[in-house]
């Protein structure tokens, strides 16, 4: 049986470094999907991977242990990558924001289907990775801590450091983009098929 997060915190925390590699096993995946997101190089993922697990085992002893251990670690993840960004100094979604930091994204056709027909209509994972790709970073992640991670959208604002309210309206415009993008492809796709019968 599979423990629990917590308690393989505090098995590590009692000296038992096997409960810190069952950590890095269920997480390092889904971290590496994460971050790439942002930065679209498999061998900078991996770097802040390392940076990001290094971070928690440094920091794993002032971790509250009643939070979410999976929320703590994608925030250290989230931080992480963001701050080899700044070093860099090539933040990204930059090209998505105007001169005051807000961002400007075209108004989007509401009369399309919900998240969920997308989702039963997506027959394959790749279709749903194509029409993610065109999707910005921004919205991009959020969708990816939704619909993969599982995460609420009160434990997103907490990853993304940004406030509930703001992550609810980026929920929905992020839920746009996607349907637009799903449909878009769809439609090239099925524009190819026509063609070449």
């Amino acid at each position: 049986m599979l423990q629990d997060d917590q308690q393989l915190v505090q098995d590590f925390l009692s000296g038992d470094d096997r409960a810190f590699e069952q950590l890095v096993k269920k997480y390092l995946s889904p971290l590496y999907n994460f971050i790439f997101l942002f930065t679209h190089d498999r061998n900078i993922a991996e770097d802040l991977v390392q940076d990001t697990f290094i971070k928690v085992w440094r920091h794993i002893a002032r971790f509250d242990q009643k939070r979410s251990f999976k929320t703590w670690i994608f925030t250290i993840a989230k931080n992480t990558t963001f701050d080899s960004f700044k070093k860099k100094q090539s933040i990204p979604f930059s090209s998505f924001e105007d001169g005051e930091g807000k961002m400007t994204l075209e108004v989007i056709d509401e009369n399309v289907p919900l998240p969920d027909e997308i989702l039963e209509k997506a027959e394959k994972t790749e279709d749903l990775d194509r029409a993610l790709e065109k999707v910005p970073e921004l919205y991009r992640a959020l969708i990816v801590l939704a619909y993969r991670e599982d995460f609420s959208l009160k434990e997103i604002s907490e990853i993304l450091h940004e406030p509930y309210n703001t992550i609810k309206s980026r929920h929905q415009r992020a839920l746009q983009l996607l349907k637009k993008a799903f449909l878009g492809a769809n439609a090239s796709e099925n524009g190819k098929e026509s063609y070449n019968k």
